[in-house]
């Protein structure tokens, strides 16, 4: 056991930690969209995806229970090594130079995932917190088509794009799956499964800013 937290409390194991809760996230965010894209549908379709997911009982509160378990390990690690990291300044630019460069995504992970955690919380405030005697449909019609929020969820999608694609490519180097010949490959796969997850959220954001009454 000694040797198991240990180890999880090294720095590559709280790689390792950041890579696995990472890429358990990454998974929640593509099924998400998957059950969110049921909106291109229309109001009835939506309303059944909700219903199909209220209908699975105790299994709902037991999901969310270890996703929120899962974000916080990830929230805690990144904050552990974001702080050893400023400790350790005369090796902070020699870690920086991963293999494929510095990127926009890189350099503002610790600033966009506080960020995301801001967003993750209004938006539990918008759609979880609510009175859930209303329609999900109208719920979500509700927010999405207040200037307010557009601009925010728009907002937050941007933050979480970034956040992310450097997130996957950095998954891959961390678990050892590193090389010249594919890495170009592997960094257009984060990006395109990245773009995939993000361009469904806006896509919704616009149809519903497009057209208010779409869910009616």
């Amino acid at each position: 056991m000694s040797w198991f937290i240990k180890t999880c409390t090294s720095s590559l194991g709280k790689k390792y930690i950041m890579a696995v809760s990472g890429l358990m996230l990454g998974g929640f965010l593509l099924v998400h969209a998957a059950g969110n894209s049921s909106i291109f549908w229309g109001r009835h379709a939506f309303l059944s995806y909700a219903e199909h997911l209220h209908s699975l009982g105790p299994l709902v509160p037991v999901a969310e229970i270890i996703l929120l378990s899962v974000f916080l390990l990830h929230v805690i690690t990144g904050i552990s090594l974001y702080l050893q990291n400023l400790l350790a300044r005369s090796n902070r630019y020699e870690v920086s130079k991963q293999a494929g460069g510095r990127t926009w995504g890189s350099r503002t992970m610790p600033y966009t995932g506080a960020l995301i955690l801001t967003f993750i919380l209004l938006h539990l405030f918008n759609v979880r917190f609510t009175d859930q005697s209303i329609p999900v449909a109208d719920n979500v019609s509700r927010v999405l088509t207040n200037p307010f929020y557009t601009l925010l969820y728009t907002a937050g999608m941007t933050v979480l794009a970034l956040h992310i694609s450097h997130g996957f490519w950095s998954l891959f180097q961390t678990m050892g799956i590193n090389h010249p010949r594919y890495n170009a490959l592997i960094r257009v796969a984060a990006y395109l499964v990245c773009g995939l997850i993000i361009t469904v959220f806006l896509i919704i954001i616009l149809l519903l800013i497009s057209s208010s009454g779409y869910l009616a």
